[in-house]
């Protein structure tokens, strides 16, 4: 498996500073984040295995042209740069639209702005969000990157899938293609914050988009070459990811750990603001249909095994995601009391032929 460095974390306090304490108490851990070729032949257990240590890696050979990153990127950064009043037209987010600063109804705050998009049937119609000035040619070039993300979610799910072992291949990426597939598309920017430099001499930092997990089945985020997202290890670590602009990073999302019955794991994460450069971000959060029931996949449990999940359905769980904290434990309200008397780990690395 490639891998890839990381970077120390420094402390940081409440509100848009928020408390990050390393239980590790070491900043020289060895930890790195997962990096696989999607040509890999043993790219599907790689891939698993990934999704059980991290819920986290970055994918190599996508197949995702660069002009279609980089006209969408061109778009955005365009689309931000427009009159502020112009942008709060197409808001407040609600929530689908255009939000700034504030995230979610609950009180949440980072440094971003950000356009939220449904997705319908896959797509998103330019009739979703009115954004003044906004050209025809944005939503083509929006629904064609939507298309090849959308695409690779689905790909990496089957792949999971496979490398699981279960059947059919499809168990997980049927919902992604279902026609009333719940997902959407989320465009975020950082501005620069002249402000942090402050901050940083006192030991804390500056959050762009607090912690959190993300409620759907999968997530496909890609950023340009500007730092600040960062994930959280098992040992409760802040881990820097490396930017990467021509690369994707999956993210395993809270639908998908109740799937697996809690073999991966739903990645906290967080972005961090920069004090010179502009971030932006452009996120595909894969979801199921609304009616859909979420509970552990009966092909991928063993015999004598028990849910340790509360069967419920993606509407409900999507409800209560609105009604609670950004960096809540949302399945914990969905969470049986069972202990496990076993390692549920896969022997994934067996399989992998060197």
């Amino acid at each position: 498996m490639v891998v890839s460095s990381y970077e120390p974390i420094l402390p940081n306090s409440s509100n848009l500073f928020r408390t990050c304490k390393s239980t590790s108490g070491n900043n020289n851990s060895s930890s790195v984040i997962p990096v696989i070729d999607m040509l890999d032949p043993n790219a599907k257990f790689l891939i698993t295995k990934a999704c059980e240590e991290f819920g986290f890696f970055k994918i190599i050979n996508h197949g995702v042209p660069d002009e279609t990153i980089i006209k969408l990127e061109s778009d955005a950064v365009q689309l931000f740069d427009l009159p502020q009043c112009d942008k709060d037209k197409a808001g407040p987010a609600s929530p689908y639209g255009y939000g700034n600063k504030r995230i979610g109804s609950l009180g949440d705050v980072g440094w971003v702005e950000y356009l939220l998009l449904p997705l319908n049937d896959g797509l998103v119609s330019d009739k979703s969000v009115t954004i003044p000035q906004t050209p025809h040619l944005f939503w083509y070039g929006l629904n064609k990157y939507v298309t090849s993300v959308r695409n690779i979610a689905c790909v990496v799910l089957e792949k999971i899938a496979d490398g699981l072992n279960i059947e059919p291949k499809n168990v997980l990426s049927r919902m992604l293609k279902n026609e009333k597939s719940d997902s959407c598309f989320r465009i975020n920017h950082y501005p620069p914050c002249t402000e942090i430099e402050a901050y940083l001499k006192g030991g804390r930092n500056f959050i762009g988009f607090g912690e959190h997990t993300d409620p759907q089945v999968i997530s496909i985020i890609r950023s340009n070459n500007t730092t600040g997202l960062q994930i959280s290890l098992k040992d409760g670590t802040w881990v820097s990811v490396p930017p990467d602009e021509h690369s994707f990073f999956i993210i395993v999302g809270d639908s998908l750990q109740v799937l697996t019955n809690g073999r991966f794991k739903s990645v906290k994460h967080r972005v961090l603001a920069n004090s010179v450069k502009s971030r932006l971000s452009m996120i595909y959060f894969g979801g199921p249909p609304l009616n859909e029931k979420i509970l552990p996949l009966s092909s991928l449990m063993e015999e004598g095994e028990e849910s340790l999940y509360k069967e419920f359905t993606w509407q409900e769980y999507k409800k209560s995601t609105y009604m609670t904290k950004l960096s809540a434990d949302r399945l914990g309200l969905y969470k049986k009391n069972i202990k496990v008397p076993y390692d549920k780990k896969l022997p994934i690395l067996e399989k992998i032929i060197l």
